[in-house]
């Protein structure tokens, strides 16, 4: 599968970039798709949720009054779950969400999540490029004429791109990502996949092998 390498100007490059099979034209893994999602949104929850139970509000522990003879209902104390002022019954406790997969499970939701985009025709290559300095108009001119613009896009950057990163935080719809730090939701969620051509190089490497990847 060939996909045409676009300049940074927009233009076409007259070369082409050959997408893997193993890495973009798989059948995809919904199940393995589903983990990996589950896993990467568990490691984003804090699991600092904390209330106080009955033991840990402030009162005392003594009966109310006496079991019978007073027509009322039996109680215990006032930091009974029941009555105002009381613990919470069965509440919320400090936790980890986190959970993991294997090294392959991970790699291979990547390489699915990829192989929709592929076959939807939503990956684009472009050649490595910087910015001197942040300039918004000038990324937003480049989506332009790529005819991308508009949709959410994923730009995998070869390398950290401070002056492209900055260039895309007035651009809601663009997420610039290096591509070590690419997972499989930043994938699904966008539209277009933007990959330089140093980043497609690394995705090739590492998806298409049993090496390790990063998690």
């Amino acid at each position: 599968m060939n996909v045409e390498i676009y300049q940074e100007d927009g233009v076409e490059s007259g070369d082409t970039a050959d997408l893997d099979p193993t890495v973009f034209d798989i059948e995809p893994n919904d199940h393995i798709i589903w983990l990996d999602v589950k896993r990467i949104q568990a490691h984003q929850r804090q699991g600092t949720s904390k209330t106080k139970e009955r033991s840990e509000v402030r009162g005392s522990g003594r009966k109310l009054y006496r079991q019978k003879g007073t027509g009322n209902a039996r109680v215990g104390d006032a930091q009974s779950p029941i009555r105002r002022g009381g613990g919470r019954a069965h509440g919320a406790r400090p936790r980890d969400y986190t959970h993991d997969l294997n090294k392959k499970e991970k790699r291979l939701a990547r390489r699915s999540a990829l192989s929709y985009k592929a076959a939807n025709d939503n990956v684009r290559v472009v050649e490595d490029f910087s910015l001197e300095r942040p300039n918004t108009r000038e990324l937003g001119d480049l989506f332009d004429l790529l005819d991308v613009a508009g949709q959410d896009i994923l730009l995998a950057t070869t390398e950290v791109e401070r002056e492209i990163y900055l260039s895309a935080q007035n651009l809601p719809d663009v997420n610039v990502q290096e591509v070590h730090s690419v997972n499989t939701v930043d994938i699904l969620d966008a539209d277009v996949v933007l990959l330089q051509e140093g980043a497609l190089e690394w995705l090739t490497d590492v998806l298409s092998t049993d090496e390790a990847v990063p998690a």
